[in-house]
C-alpha cells in the first residue's frame, strides 16, 4: 500500500474559507444585512456587523427584531449547510471554485422556527452560534444563541427545524 503525503495546511484552510466564502455570497440577504462567519475548524461563529439601518427603534436605540430572527435564521441555515458538506469540503470532492462559479449546493429550508427576544440588541457586533441537536438524511433541528458584549449575557435564541437537501444536490468536482 503506497502512502501518500497530506495536503500543506495552507491548502485544506484556502479550501474551507473558499467554500464558505462561497456558500455565504451566495446568498443575497446575508451580504445586505452584512453576516460574515469565523469558521474554526467545522465550527462556525455567525457576525452581524452593526450599521445604522439595523436600528428598528431609534428611541432606545435596539436592532430590529426581524434582524435579530434572520440573523439567527442565517446563521442556523449555513450551519447545517456547512456541517452537510464539511466531509465533501475536506476530502476535495466538493471543488470551491465551482461553488464560486455558481455551482452551489442546496440549502437547507425552514420547517418552522422560534425566537426568543430576551433583552434589546444593542447598536453594536453581535455574535451567533448553532448547535445541532438532530441531523439526519431529510430533517434537522437547531439551537441558536446570539450575543454582544458577553457569550454569557444572551439577547435572543432560537430553535428551529429544518428540512435537509438530498444528498443527491451536492455539486461535485
Amino acid at each position: 500500500m503506497a502512502w501518500t503525503t497530506p495536503e500543506p495546511v495552507q491548502v485544506v484552510k484556502q479550501r474551507r474559507d473558499a467554500a464558505l466564502k462561497a456558500l455565504t455570497e451566495g446568498v443575497p440577504y446575508i451580504r445586505f444585512l452584512d453576516i460574515s462567519f469565523d469558521r474554526r475548524g467545522d465550527e462556525l461563529t455567525g457576525v452581524l456587523n452593526f450599521d445604522d439601518k439595523l436600528i428598528g427603534n431609534p428611541f432606545l436605540p435596539a436592532i430590529h427584531g426581524g434582524v435579530t430572527a434572520a440573523f439567527l435564521e442565517v446563521t442556523a441555515i449555513i450551519t447545517l449547510g456547512w456541517l452537510n458538506l464539511f466531509p465533501d469540503i475536506e476530502s476535495g470532492v466538493i471543488d470551491a471554485q465551482q461553488m464560486a462559479d455558481g455551482d452551489l449546493p442546496r440549502l437547507p429550508k425552514t420547517i418552522d422556527f422560534t425566537v426568543d427576544y430576551l433583552r434589546s440588541g444593542l447598536p453594536r457586533d453581535a455574535y451567533a452560534r448553532a448547535r445541532v441537536n438532530r441531523s439526519g438524511r431529510r430533517y434537522a433541528s437547531v439551537h441558536v444563541e446570539a450575543w454582544q458584549d458577553h457569550h454569557d449575557k444572551l439577547y435572543a435564541q432560537a430553535s428551529g427545524h429544518f428540512l435537509m437537501p438530498p444528498p443527491a444536490d451536492k455539486p461535485r468536482g
